[in-house]
């Protein structure tokens, strides 16, 4: 598209028109005399609405809308491509009766626009109303620590006790979260009856970028009291698996990595072993990861179990790998044809599990990579007991840089909310990660109760430094505070390598994955005072 014109509707809330163009820019025949229209309520969310003719007889060049109280008409003043300008009346923009006559009009200006943003083409300024504009900016700008709350007072009767006293961190956009606290207690007589003025600090764990370099696709989870981490290998070409076990998250940085898998002791996994991710399924433990049995082409999700009682660092504990199959037993992909991958898991109801993966069919057309969606036997977690339903496609112009591909996708439950990120676009800087979401109640397996958010939470432009970042997952710590595990690369053309961040919600309990450590906590904040009582 281009020339792009944003514009108030007559009922408040707003438009835009366009001129559709080939990707190349070129001029698209198909919407000749015609202009694009799309809708938004609020700024953030956008609905594609279709095409208004104007003339059929002429290409439109430039145009611009304005909404006409007098005349209850939009006005929409274009131009040709031989530099002629007209305008065309329209009651209804949404049911145009016909293709409007067209009037001679007057060129059109734009008022000038001043914006630091690289790259931008400036267009025009509408005026917004000042919570409309405050809501955008809570929205799409990053929120920062602006105060750290605890109690005046706490009774307690022993270091334990002070050890579920939290602090309620602050954000200027108003959003909290409980934060753990380091009390300093060696003023306290835990023996003799008073009060004691105590200090403390509010705890932040602190993962320099990256935390594993060649390793991509990562994964955490907590299994039996450890932490588990696992990712794709990118150092010896994605031939093998390799996990780290720890007592804590900040503790996986310095771990030990143990082998899980390899491309040589099994006949049908040759290589390409891509985004392992753990889960647990009825309280086995499970791994779900990408493997070939040839090359590229034979690409398919499998699936390993560890044994009951089994060590999850030892690789002899953990079965063969199970490839996926549907629900008649059949390979879930035509081997050579389309390949299956980045396949997860999703309890949404009790003891009811969801599979959703990325599917791409390659001949005879390459269609893209698409997000899938069926039921899984929780006992048999590779064989599906439902038909695969798509529930995304690579449709939006930040999913298409330089291929067209929607892939990791990954569950986040919150307040009845189910939030499932995925990551699109090629895997180098122009990789990001979008948005589902669906409510709970919803029927998964229909496409219609899922929302894509029209942009990405997390770009190349998100956190300085970090580019393509992507391909994320999700763990809760033992302070009940979620994390997100994801790759990027430290530059331009880094290597795939792995991140922590915490995971903040916004105003609206979305997720927010680019809260940088300066941003979610101030470290001039981080001090915090209070009372102990011992009676």
């Amino acid at each position: 598209m281009k020339n792009p014109f944003l514009f108030a509707l007559a009922d408040g809330t707003f438009g835009v028109v366009a001129i559709r163009t080939e990707h190349d820019g070129s001029r698209d025949e198909q919407s000749k005399g015609c202009v694009l229209l799309f809708v938004s309520s609020d700024l953030l969310d956008y609905k594609e609405i279709g095409l208004i003719k104007l003339n059929p007889d002429a290409y439109v060049d430039d145009v611009m809308c304005r909404y006409d109280e007098q005349e209850q008409a939009y006005v929409i003043v274009w131009c040709d491509e031989e530099g002629s300008y007209y305008q065309n009346r329209v009651v209804d923009l949404f049911h145009p009766a016909g293709t409007p006559v067209p009037e001679k009009s007057e060129p059109f200006m734009l008022e000038p626009v001043s914006a630091d943003i690289e790259g931008i083409v400036p267009r025009n300024i509408i005026r917004l109303t000042p919570n409309v504009a405050r809501r955008l900016i809570l929205k799409l700008t990053v929120p920062v620590n602006v105060e750290n709350k605890v109690p005046a007072q706490i009774r307690a009767a022993s270091v334990d006790d002070l050890r579920s006293v939290k602090a309620t961190a602050v954000y200027s956009d108003g959003t909290t979260v409980l934060k753990p606290v380091d009390w300093d207690t060696e003023g306290v007589n835990w023996n003799k009856p008073g009060t004691y003025p105590i200090d403390g600090t509010v705890r932040q764990n602190h993962y320099a970028f990256p935390i594993a370099i060649h390793r991509a696709d990562p994964c955490v989870t907590k299994w039996s009291g450890k932490y588990y981490f696992i990712a794709t290998n990118d150092a010896d070409n994605n031939h093998t698996l390799y996990m780290r076990e720890a007592d804590n998250i900040p503790a996986l940085v310095d771990a030990e990595e143990a082998l899980i898998l390899d491309s040589d002791t099994y006949v049908h996994i040759k290589g390409l072993l891509w985004a392992p991710e753990f889960h647990v399924i009825e309280g086995s433990l499970y791994l779900f990861h990408g493997a070939t049995s040839s090359e590229f082409y034979y690409e398919e999700s499998h699936v390993m179990k560890l044994r009951e009682g089994g060590n999850p660092m030892a690789a002899a504990d953990w079965s063969e790998p199970m490839r996926v199959v549907k629900k008649d037993g059949s390979d879930l992909c035509e081997a050579g044809k389309t390949i299956s991958l980045d396949m997860t898991v999703i309890e949404w109801d009790d003891g009811v599990y969801y599979a959703v993966w990325s599917q791409r069919e390659f001949l005879p057309e390459d269609l893209g990579a698409w997000l899938y969606i069926a039921k899984i036997d929780p006992m048999e977690p590779w064989r599906l007991v439902t038909d695969p339903v798509v529930i995304s496609k690579p449709e939006y112009g930040w999913a298409n840089n330089h291929t067209f591909v929607d892939e990791g996708p990954y569950a986040l439950i919150r307040d009845d909310k189910l939030y499932l990120t995925f990551a699109s676009a090629l895997i180098d800087a122009t990789y990001v990660v979008g948005l589902l979401t669906a409510e709970r109640g919803a029927d998964l397996l229909n496409p219609a109760n899922w929302n894509k958010l029209n942009y990405p939470l997390l770009t190349s432009r998100s956190v300085p430094g970090e580019f393509g970042p992507g391909h994320n997952s999700y763990v809760i710590d033992d302070d009940s505070l979620i994390w997100n595990a994801y790759h990027a690369r430290p530059g331009l053309e880094g290597s795939r390598s792995s991140g922590f961040r915490r995971v903040h919600f916004d105003i609206d309990g979305y997720p927010r994955l680019d809260l940088t450590e300066d941003k979610d906590l101030n470290p001039n904040l981080a001090k915090v005072t209070t009372q102990v009582m011992i009676s």
